[in-house]
Formats: structure tokens, C-alpha cells, sequence
């Protein structure tokens, strides 16, 4: 068993990244926009303002000038296609834009900005995940579009915007949640046509870890730029209590972690998932944190960090640090037909050092190293 008090996990995981990815966009099929660059880059972010080392800086600026040239366009991205999981990316460069004052970072910011202006929503105000995916909530995309929002208006925008950034969380919450257990379905379908949807409640079918892990990432993030004295926060604040303690209650006991499909552990085929555990923890150390949750949490963080190093981290004989067990992607829909069954989600991938995973982890690790 490997002591977590006594390893600078954080920096040494994204020590191994930066060994093995120079670059994370080289050698990527199709050179995408990606969004999980964002997240390892968050995460960069957290190393960087705890150790100092301009390395890390300087690694997210690489990273980042990859793609914005210097009149600020976005190699690979088009905001034509409207898709909620290009904005994610968005939170590096406010942290590039406010470091340097560079303007190409700033004209960059502003293309995202206004994709979130032009995008489609619910008729009750949610954005649509993608414009290929018509009418369809997915928990995902309040990590990929909410925090830099509100981040956003904080720095530049205008107070009573942040009304429509709680409503995303408030509306989706309302049409994903299953009242029997508090936990979120993945997605919802407005018009209920989706093959993966119920046709009664427009819900998609399970509860997925790295979806769920996704909202509460969102939720603890966007809660860090929310004013004080908004009308909505505390509703957010018991949102995120009240979601978090229906993840309790299917954490796996033996280890500490979450199943990729989180209520049925006891199931063939499924098994232990690193990301959703990196993604829950996170939220639950930063929540502590910020005071967004009572300390009795604390307590939780620390079994489950625990958890996620035994049951997910091992070690190269190089020294470097891998991530293990990680779900490569899902999703619903599509051309694929991905229908949603718990046959589907456990018949992805199953990779190590996924950058959605690694970049969680390194977050929730630098979240753990601050309260502890």
C-alpha cells in the first residue's frame, strides 16, 4: 500500500506528462481542439501557482500557442459547429490572458465568448451540447462551458449574467435527476426521440461515473467566480451537497472509488474507474476547501485519495507515473447509435494515462496536498 501523505503526486504526475507529451496535441489523429488539453492544463495550472516553477507556466503557454496564433484565431476550432466541449479550453487562456496581458490570448477568449452567445439552447434556456446533438442536456458540458462563463463575466461581463450561468446547472439537475436515488442520468433529450432515451422522461438510461464526475467538477469550479451574494448560490451550494452525498451512497466500500456505471457494481464487466474517482475527489477536496462543504467531507477525501493510489497508480521503472483503468470516451447517439445500455459502457476502451483522467488526477491531487 503506498502512503499518499508522503509523495508529491500532482507534480509528479504532471512531471510524467511533460516527459511524455512535450506537446499534447503531437501526434493526435485530426490535430483536434481538444478539450481534455484544458483539463491536464487546469491542473498544470494548480503545480504552477503551488511550486512556482515557471516550467509549468511555460507549459501551458506552449500548449496553448499550439493552436492561437498571434492575431488571436483558433487553429482547428469553428464555431459553427457549436459545440459546448471547444469552450473548456477557454479557462487556460483567461489564465495566459491575465498573466501576460497579451492580446491574442483576450481576442481568442472573445471567439468563445461569443459561440456561448450564438448557441443553441433547451426551451428553458440550457445550452444543447452540440449542434449534432439537438435538444440534448449532457451533464458533460457544464465543466466544458460553465466555469469559463462565469469566469468570464466576472472579469469583463456584466453581474446579472451570472443568473443564466446558475440556471444551467439548476435546469439540468432538474431534467437528469432520478429521485429515487439523487443520482444524474448522463443526458436528456428535450424532444424524447433520442433511441437512447426514455420516451416518458427523455432521461438516457444509467448513471456514469465521468459524467456525473464531469457536473460536480462544473459545479465547484463555477462556485469559485459566483458573487457571494447571488440569489442562486445557496442553491447551488445544497445542489452540490445533495449530489455528492447520492455518489456516497454508491461508492464502492472495499476501495474508495466509483464504477463505471456507478449503481451497478455488483454487475459482470463492470469495474473500478479512474477518472469518475479523480473527477469526485477533486470536488470533494476543493468543496472543503473553498468551504463549499463541512469538514466531516474531509474525512471521505482522504479514504478515497487513498483509493485511487492503490487501486489506479503504478510506477514505471523510469520513475514515471501512470494512471490505470481509465474509460477512453462514451458517449449517446451519434454514428456509432451508442444506445446508452450498461452493455455499452462497459464495452469502451479501458486505457492508461488518458489526459481526461490524468489531468483530473493531478487536480484532485493538488486539491488534497493544500488541506492536508
Amino acid at each position: 500500500m503506498v502512503e499518499t501523505k508522503t509523495l508529491n503526486w500532482s507534480q509528479r504526475m504532471i512531471d510524467s506528462v511533460i516527459v511524455r507529451r512535450p506537446l499534447l496535441c503531437e501526434g493526435v489523429q485530426n490535430d483536434k481542439w481538444s478539450y481534455d488539453y484544458g483539463v491536464v492544463l487546469k491542473g498544470t495550472e494548480l503545480v504552477w501557482r503551488k511550486t512556482g516553477d515557471q516550467k509549468y507556466f511555460n507549459y501551458m503557454k506552449k500548449n496553448m500557442d499550439a493552436f492561437v496564433n498571434e492575431e488571436g484565431d483558433i487553429r482547428a476550432y469553428n464555431i459553427e459547429h457549436f459545440n459546448i466541449d471547444h469552450i473548456n479550453n477557454g479557462k487556460v487562456l483567461l489564465t495566459l490572458f491575465k498573466a501576460t496581458g497579451e492580446t491574442k490570448y483576450k481576442k481568442a477568449i472573445d471567439q468563445l465568448r461569443k459561440q456561448l452567445q450564438l448557441h443553441p439552447r433547451t426551451s428553458e434556456g440550457v445550452f444543447w451540447h452540440k449542434k449534432v446533438y439537438p435538444h440534448q442536456i449532457w451533464l458533460d458540458g457544464l465543466y466544458m462551458g460553465s466555469p469559463f462563463y462565469a469566469e468570464y463575466v466576472k472579469e469583463f461581463g456584466q453581474v446579472e449574467e451570472f443568473d443564466d450561468i446558475t440556471k444551467q446547472f439548476l435546469l439540468c439537475a432538474k431534467n437528469t435527476k432520478d429521485h429515487e436515488t439523487g443520482l444524474l442520468f448522463h443526458a436528456f433529450d428535450e424532444k424524447r426521440i433520442q433511441s437512447w432515451c426514455k420516451p416518458e422522461t427523455g432521461h438516457s438510461k444509467n448513471f456514469w461515473g465521468r459524467s456525473m464526475g464531469w457536473f460536480v467538477m462544473g459545479l465547484v469550479d463555477t462556485l469559485t467566480f459566483l458573487p457571494e451574494n447571488h440569489k442562486d448560490r445557496g442553491a447551488l451550494l445544497v445542489l452540490l451537497t445533495d449530489v455528492l452525498l447520492a455518489l456516497k451512497n454508491v461508492q464502492d466500500k472495499e476501495s474508495g472509488v466509483w464504477f463505471q456505471v456507478l449503481d451497478k457494481g455488483d454487475r459482470k464487466g463492470n469495474y473500478l474507474e479512474a477518472s469518475a474517482s479523480c473527477m469526485i475527489l477533486y470536488s470533494v477536496a476543493k468543496g472543503v476547501k473553498q468551504g463549499y462543504l463541512t469538514k466531516e467531507w474531509e474525512e471521505l477525501a482522504h479514504q478515497v485519495y487513498e483509493g485511487i493510489i492503490n487501486e489506479f497508480i503504478t510506477e514505471t521503472s523510469e520513475g514515471l507515473v501512470n494512471l490505470n483503468k481509465n474509460c477512453q470516451v462514451a458517449g449517446l447517439g451519434g454514428p456509432d447509435k451508442r444506445d446508452g445500455t450498461f452493455e455499452y459502457y462497459i464495452s469502451e476502451p479501458i486505457i492508461t494515462n488518458d489526459l481526461k483522467g490524468i489531468g483530473a488526477f493531478i487536480l484532485a491531487a493538488a486539491e488534497m496536498e493544500s488541506i492536508q
